[in-house]
């Protein structure tokens, strides 16, 4: 038997190449529940929003569901070392105090510190990194960072965060969809 050859990497490799294809709406319903996906809608809008680009804003989302599904897919395929799950449950705890800290900006206004929320989206990229860093192209690594540098970047977040702006609406959504998968112990 050839020792360099496993049909379940092969296997693997294959499910991650076709996800990377098939990143769209119909077929990531399949990975991604209904919250997750309203949330990501929500992204989307402001995204699109923010940068006046809808082909950029679609690219950004479309990263952020191919970095979520192989993720998931690693997981699922049991990937991950220990040392590389306690980093993924750091990275799930370090999620869980964005998504809280996300929400107690937006339910008490003018409590927004954007370098707060800066770090905490910064934290989470380079625990991601880490997680995936043997498991994932440089690619994927690419797509993380530009996923992240999106949106912690400081004006999108100031906007996002502005209690008259035009974002209200979309992180209004937003935090709804965060505290449901948070009592859902999903975050």
């Amino acid at each position: 038997i050839d020792t360099f050859f496993s049909s379940k990497d092969m296997a693997l490799k294959a499910q991650k190449k076709i996800l990377s294809s098939m990143a769209n709406r119909s077929s990531v319903q399949m990975f991604i529940d209904d919250t997750t996906s309203e949330i990501l809608d929500e992204l989307y809008r402001v995204s699109k929003e923010y940068t006046g680009n809808k082909a950029e804003a679609q690219k950004i989302l479309k990263n952020l569901i191919k970095i979520a599904v192989k993720i998931g897919l690693l997981f699922r395929n049991n990937r991950f070392n220990e040392e590389e799950l306690v980093i993924a449950k750091d990275f799930k705890k370090k999620l869980n105090q964005g998504a809280m800290t996300a929400t107690s900006f937006y339910e008490v206004d003018f409590t927004f510190e954007q370098t707060v929320m800066s770090d905490l989206l910064s934290d989470c990229r380079d625990l991601l990194l880490k997680l995936v860093n043997t498991h994932l192209t440089t690619k994927s690594h690419d797509r993380i960072n530009r996923v992240f540098n999106h949106y912690s970047d400081p004006q999108l977040l100031t906007k996002l965060y502005d209690p008259s702006g035009p974002f209200r609406p979309h992180l209004t959504k937003i935090c709804k969809g965060l505290n449901k998968l948070m009592e859902d112990g999903t975050i």
